[in-house]
């Protein structure tokens, strides 16, 4: 897979991977990616100093977040959860000081949301929250407001992640797109599925009235965040495989990033940017 970048974008291919086996990590300087053995995953932090990775592995009977400073190498082992716990699907805060993870367990073999875990990367600790009820695929990403937010009944609910407590919840307007961030950079519009009254398939939440003010007429295979203001980044179906696109608000393709052949995308290929500039 080719990934065609150019001086300007908006965004910047910092890591991908093909599930938890295989992650690669792209350094603070040139093209080159390369093979992060002991991680499952990695993402860079908005000002694109800093990387945590989630390690394939327990230490001493504890998951980690291993946080690397892309400069000058140093990097910390900050313990999140104890065994049999995963706490993963890091999700950088806007201001790069935290990182949050989704914990799960796995009970009758089944994989179960418990809750969440707030890495503060500066101090080097990290607290966990349990919240019940969650739905199985749960997953808490960071809202630009510094709240975590996840799926709820077909909606969003938010919650304050000092202690778990919700602090406002968007009902019927359709599950987050994730894994990356599904705000749009301004914060004041977010993506979900579209809840299945409607025929489009992507929807667009207005974050200050709480309600769906557009749908877009386009069905892809995933979302990988949004390219500015004004397009989102799209796995799209094609002929014989999927193209990493940039599509606008009307659905139409504006720019194809990189061909994804079939069996690529059938490895559970995933992508992670971090932002260049204020789009």
């Amino acid at each position: 897979m080719k990934y065609h970048e150019k001086s300007g974008d908006p965004v910047r291919l910092t890591a991908y991977g093909l599930g938890t086996k295989h992650t690669y990590l792209r350094p603070a300087t040139g093209d080159a990616f390369t093979w992060q053995k002991s991680l499952s995953e990695a993402s860079v932090s908005p000002d694109g100093r800093l990387t945590a990775g989630v390690p394939s592995s327990y230490r001493a009977g504890f998951d980690s977040l291993i946080v690397t400073d892309r400069t000058t190498g140093k990097t910390a082992r900050i313990r999140t959860v104890k065994k049999p716990m995963t706490a993963s699907y890091a999700s950088w805060s806007r201001d790069g000081k935290k990182v949050a993870l989704t914990v799960e367990q796995k009970t009758g073999g089944t994989w179960q949301v418990l809750g969440f875990t707030v890495v503060d990367v500066r101090a080097g600790t990290a607290s966990t929250i349990r919240v019940a009820g969650l739905p199985r695929r749960a997953g808490f990403w960071w809202s630009p407001d510094g709240n975590l937010v996840t799926m709820f009944g077909t909606g969003l609910r938010v919650y304050r992640p000092s202690d778990g407590t919700v602090s406002r919840t968007y009902t019927n307007v359709g599950l987050p797109t994730g894994p990356e961030d599904s705000y749009a950079p301004s914060g004041k519009r977010l993506t979900t599925w579209c809840p299945s009254r409607f025929k489009e398939q992507v929807c667009l939440v207005d974050l200050a009235t709480g309600a769906i003010a557009q749908r877009v007429a386009v069905k892809p295979e995933a979302l990988f965040g949004w390219w500015d203001d004004g397009h989102l980044i799209a796995v799209m179906p094609v002929k014989g495989g999927y193209r990493l696109s940039v599509l606008d608000l009307t659905g139409r393709t504006t720019r194809v990033l990189a061909d994804v052949p079939a069996a690529t995308w059938a490895a559970e290929l995933w992508v992670s940017f971090a932002r260049t500039r204020v789009s």
